[in-house]
Parts: C-alpha cells; structure tokens; sequence
C-alpha cells in the first residue's frame, strides 16, 4: 500500500479508502447489510494496509455506521483513521450538532472518530449552519476530543466551494472527481484551490460504476488503442493517483473482488505514473462522453436560485448522466436524494422564471419534466 501525506495534519493516509456508501447487502434492500462479508472484506483491506475508513450518518438507511462499528472491534479500530460525517441538512437546532455527534459515537463504538465532516455542502443549508454557529460546534468537539480532525464534502458549485474552503481552518475536503467530473461541482480547479491548503479526498473516482460497467462500444475503442491494457477501474483511479493533490481515493467496494482489484492497482498509483499519451487518451475518452450530453446546460447557475428550491443545474446533469453512460443506477441514486432535500425536478411548478434568465435558451421546464418521468416513474 501507498500512503500521502494529509495535507497539513501530518497523518500517512493510504492512497485507497474504504468507502461504506456500498456495502454488500442481503435481498436487494439497503439497510440489510450482509455484515459477515463486509467485515471480511474490511478485515482483508485493513490487513492489506488500508488505514482510511469513510461512513455517514445516511448510508445504508442509518446502518453503515453500526456495522463498521461492529466491523472495527477486535483491534481493528487501532489500525485506520475513520471518518464519518454531520448530516448537514437535518440539522434544525444547535443541540442537534452534539445529538447527531453523540449517536454516531455510539454507533461506531468509539469515542473518537479521526475524520469528522460536514456532509455534502449546499447552499441551500449553508446558512442555517452558520446562523447555529457550527464552527464553534466544530471547535468544541475537537477541544472535547470527540473530534481529530474537521472538514467537509461538497456538492455544489465552484465559487462556493471557495467560499467554504475560506470559511474556517479546515484539515481537509471530500469532493466528486474523476476523469469525466473535471469541472462539475468544485471539479479539477477545486481540487487545486483546496490542495494548497488541506487534505484532500476523492469520492466517485468510477461514478458509481458508470465509467466501469455497460461501456459503449465507441469508448471502448478508444481504450483499446492503448497499447498499454487496463482494466476501466485501472484507468479510472490512475487518472486520480497520478495527481500529487489527491491524497485518499475513496473507492465504494461491494464485493470482495472489488477489494483484492482495487488494491491492487493502488500498488502502482504513484504521483505522475501516467505519461502524456496516456493522459490524452483519457481526454479522448472523456471529449466521447461529453458529445453524448443531452440537455446544454453549462451549470453557469443564473437560472438559479429556483423560487421552489429546485436544484435546476443539478437536476439537468442527473438527466444528462442517463444519456451520456446509458446506466441508471448512479444518477437514480442521486435524484432520490434530491426529493429527500426537496430539491428534486417534482417540485417544479413551471413558472418559467429559470427560462428567462437561462444563457443557454434551454427549455429547462421541458427538461425538468423529463427528468420526473424518467426518476419517477
């Protein structure tokens, strides 16, 4: 295993985390997760010198910290940095910055989580947190012990990723990034803005299997003029590894072969491992998925803010993402979260006010439209 140094906490993270997003579960239902396997798999990662473990409030409906709390007994817990993370958007009061904190800390069974975050930033509830005074929250934990280390992940635009990043004395960020993600959400300019002064961690480094599963013909093409042969994960994570920015690559591994593969491929993820052709090639790719896209939106935002709340720009791209990798899983993911945040295509009332501002001409009601059809049917 290959380690980097965490931004300025000094800590040796493995370049490959264990993301608990996707954990095996039983009978196709999320919050049944098949424990005895996904111990086994975090066992054997640990073992293989994985010292970085992600959970969160949500995952799993609530049970992905009980079972890594279950998972790290034994002395495993010793062994890894884990990180968890505030379900930002439940937060209705300040006592509930110590609830959710202290329910964690029970579920994990531990009374120390190394890597606490504020989960998936928007702006939409940036405000409330600030008006609760959640950095005094964050100072306190960390006083208290209960705490290491404070950051944030992040799913929302680049100018306010600048804005939280200059917010507060964070130890690091968690963003969206991968080879196609170049400059969505805080992308490859956020990923540099942040590196200068945090940790950083990559999250969907595959997309949630989009860029390794059901490939178009055509972009397989493209990979096979390598002359070097490659696995898409190999690829995928190579492309992040060979960045000195990235220091942790969160990988959401569901089977036991998604383990042994991807650490594997860790053994060779140096910094500037790719040469130049082969950094092309992956450009190459990435211009094919592009020209697959179906709505124009550019994410510029002055169809926003949305007099519903509706994440207009996010919206578009989910429905852009069913066109460009013809795989629904990931994006349905996503839009279900969406409806939860009250910012899905559903509570649109057609005003038209987004059309009148749109740089593009899109007609986003059409879209938005389309986008409940194909989410909700």
């Amino acid at each position: 295993m290959l380690y980097r140094t965490f931004g300025k906490t000094g800590k040796k993270v493995s370049i490959l985390g264990f993301g608990c997003m996707r954990l095996p579960i039983i009978d196709s239902s999320p919050e049944r997760i098949n424990e005895p396997l996904a111990t086994e798999m975090l066992h054997y990662a640990i073992d293989q010198g994985v010292n970085y473990v992600d959970t969160a409030y949500p995952y799993h409906k609530g049970m992905s910290e009980i079972a890594v709390g279950n998972a790290l007994k034994d002395g495993y817990r010793d062994q890894v940095y884990l990180s968890t993370k505030l379900p930002s958007w439940l937060v209705q009061k300040k006592e509930d910055f110590n609830g959710f904190l202290d329910e964690q800390l029970q579920k994990l069974q531990t009374d120390r989580i190394d890597f606490y975050l504020l989960h998936g930033l928007h702006r939409n509830f940036w405000k409330n947190l600030i008006n609760l005074d959640v950095f005094e929250f964050l100072d306190s934990a960390v006083e208290d012990g209960k705490i290491g280390h404070v950051g944030f992940s992040f799913h929302d635009e680049l100018e306010f990723f600048k804005e939280v990043v200059d917010s507060y004395n964070w130890d690091f960020s968690q963003i969206q990034y991968n080879y196609i993600d170049q400059e969505f959400q805080a992308g490859r300019a956020g990923l540099n803005y942040a590196a200068d002064k945090m940790g950083t961690v990559i999250m969907e480094p595959l997309r949630g299997s989009c860029l390794t599963d059901n490939i178009p013909s055509d972009i397989q093409a493209i990979w096979d003029k390598s002359p070097v042969k490659r696995s898409l994960a190999e690829w995928a994570l190579l492309f992040l590894w060979d960045q000195p920015e990235v220091n942790v690559v969160l990988s959401g591994m569901s089977k036991m072969e998604h383990v042994i593969d991807n650490i594997n491929i860790a053994e060779k993820g140096h910094a500037n491992v790719l040469t130049d052709d082969e950094r092309n090639l992956i450009e190459e790719v990435r211009e094919a998925y592009s020209a697959r896209i179906h709505a124009g939106c550019t994410s510029c935002n002055y169809c926003m803010p949305c007099p519903q709340g509706v994440d207009i720009p996010l919206n578009l791209n989910l429905l852009n993402d069913t066109y460009i990798y013809k795989n629904m899983q990931k994006p349905s993911g996503n839009y279900s979260f969406l409806i939860t945040k009250r910012m899905s295509a559903s509570f649109c009332n057609q005003c038209g006010e987004c059309e009148e501002k749109c740089t593009q001409n899109l007609k986003i009601r059409e879209y938005l439209k389309e986008a409940v059809e194909t989410f909700e049917k």
